[in-house]
């Protein structure tokens, strides 16, 4: 089924009252599904690079039975889907619900799932996050929603304020609290839940006033560690304007066709490389878009904002996949092809200390060849460490937090790919042959132990949903439990210890503006 398709089911289903008008969902066996409910106005016209506004209200009865059109985005990856066209191309910004029951006194916790995608793509009716397996096994209300990615949502533009894709996930959880209630959640409990980049915006959420008070519990999975600093942030967009053949101001910007700024995204993207000397460590991503620590959206890190205590409040889950970086070595073609000369280049760039970096990992894991080292380091520093150091921040500032790692490797592939990067959301929604889980899992059934293992992902992840406990002792500095998640699941210390003697006192600090 396509984002602009309506379910071939019976229309008959149940009406909700929301905030802005009704909306009659579609009883899908036995749960209540409602797509495509607008949280704000189409960001377009005038509000195109500005601040989500409240949804315009309508008479009548609206039919939520499809998904809203996805934002603007580039194309051509798995499991993404172009911008649909017609009368509702615009109409991005709009929530998904799936309840058992939408009685307002069932007071079910809530799960509001944020994608992932690079910050630059993704949807909220992608296959592969279909919740109803989370839904019926957990008890819980969840909900999807599309924010802004890419140009649209967080590119930083001469006025227009940063980090709109963060604004809207705010606007999208402030629908929550005044509207879940009536589909069968409670508002007071609701978490929030992502990966990737959207565990990088549940970090940016936890460390961001204007969220302060949305959500009671955060589960934030391979969190990365690129936040932009404003003035590489502003070079960057200068650079993709240029690409486009406009200048970096929201005004001129918004009356751009919305192909040509993907395009000339994507165009960057594969250019990066060659700004090394000024962008560093983000230049060999070819992902030219991450949250802006511009001092008023998002006034710090993620990892300075918890240490202070901003999100003591909130119950936290993190953690990351053992192998990380090994599905993107594979989609670039690098597996068993790295020189030891790109090996060392690639540790002096990322491992703290450079040169002395080099050392440290070369002396932490001899027997690695420079495929492995090349990997670990990337690992390490795109989402090991910053996962890590955020459990560390939050226990630092008096929060609760309890940390997973994934080793169980993915049978897809030939089984190269190990624990690789995006293997925990098939597991987790059990959608195995949906988006990138069609890469990383064979066809046919699944198995007997990946059934078994994405079981124990839904039962823990909406155990933390229900009481903030997944089902293993909090992560602290002393004994550094984690919950090791394979064939046979374990609690014990942090596996990864050599990698996190390297990083210790390392700071994710805002990636600079180097020339």
């Amino acid at each position: 089924m396509t984002t602009s398709e309506s379910p071939a089911r019976d229309t008959d289903g149940p009406v909700v009252r929301t905030a802005s008008g009704a909306v009659r969902g579609l009883r899908e066996r036995d749960l209540s599904v409602f797509r495509g409910i607008p949280f704000a106005a189409p960001p377009v016209g005038e509000a195109r690079f500005q601040a989500p506004r409240p949804p315009r209200p309508w008479d009548g009865t609206r039919e939520a039975y499809a998904f809203g059109p996805p934002p603007p985005q580039e194309s051509g990856f798995v499991g993404r889907t172009a911008p649909a066209a017609g009368p509702r191309a615009g109409d991005w910004l709009t929530v998904n619900v799936w309840t058992p029951d939408p009685d307002p006194r069932a007071a079910r916790p809530v799960m509001v799932w944020i994608y992932g995608g690079a910050y630059k793509l993704g949807h909220g009716g992608q296959p592969g996050y279909d919740p109803q397996r989370l839904v019926r096994e957990g008890d819980v209300v969840v909900v999807t929603f599309n924010y802004r990615v890419g140009v649209e949502g967080f590119a930083l533009w001469e006025g227009a304020p940063a980090n709109r894709g963060l604004l809207d996930q705010v606007a999208a959880l402030e629908w929550v609290q005044e509207n879940i209630g009536a589909f069968g959640g409670d508002p007071a409990r609701v978490t929030v839940f992502g990966e990737s980049a959207g565990a990088g915006s549940t970090a940016a959420l936890l460390a961001m006033p204007r969220a302060r008070g949305l959500f009671r519990r955060a589960v934030a999975q391979s969190v990365p560690g690129t936040f932009f600093s404003p003035a590489l942030a502003r070079d960057i967009a200068t650079a993709l304007a240029a690409e486009a053949g406009l200048a970096p101001r929201a005004a001129e910007l918004a009356a751009a066709d919305q192909q040509r700024l993907t395009a000339a995204g994507q165009a960057l993207g594969v250019k990066m490389i060659q700004h090394g000397e000024r962008w560093g460590r983000v230049a060999p991503t070819s992902v030219p878009y991450s949250p802006v620590v511009d001092g008023e959206v998002l006034p710090t890190t993620p990892w300075q904002a918890l240490a202070s205590g901003a999100a003591r409040e909130v119950d936290l889950l993190v953690g990351h996949n053992r192998d990380e970086y090994r599905l993107f070595l594979v989609m670039s073609g690098l597996l068993d092809k790295v020189t030891d000369e790109l090996a060392t280049a690639t540790l002096r760039l990322y491992a703290p200390g450079g040169a002395a970096g080099e050392a440290a990992y070369r002396a932490a894991f001899p027997g690695f060849s420079p495929g492995r080292l090349f990997e670990r380091v990337q690992t390490d520093w795109l989402f090991g460490m910053p996962s890590l150091r955020l459990a560390e921040a939050q226990r630092a500032g008096g929060g609760r937090a309890h940390f997973y790692e994934l080793t169980w490797p993915a049978p897809g592939s030939d089984g190269v790919l190990g624990a690789c990067h995006g293997l925990d959301v098939p597991l987790l929604f059990g959608t195995f042959g949906a988006d990138l889980g069609g890469l990383l899992f064979p066809a046919g059934p699944p198995g007997e132990e990946a059934e078994r293992l994405s079981a124990l992902f839904r039962r823990s992840w909406t155990a933390f949903a229900h009481s903030g406990d997944p089902g293993w002792p909090e992560y602290d500095t002393g004994s550094r439990l984690v919950r090791v998640l394979d064939a046979e699941p374990r609690t014990a210390p942090y596996p990864e210890e050599e990698s996190r003697r390297i990083w210790e006192g390392h700071a994710f600090t805002p990636l600079p503006l180097l020339g």
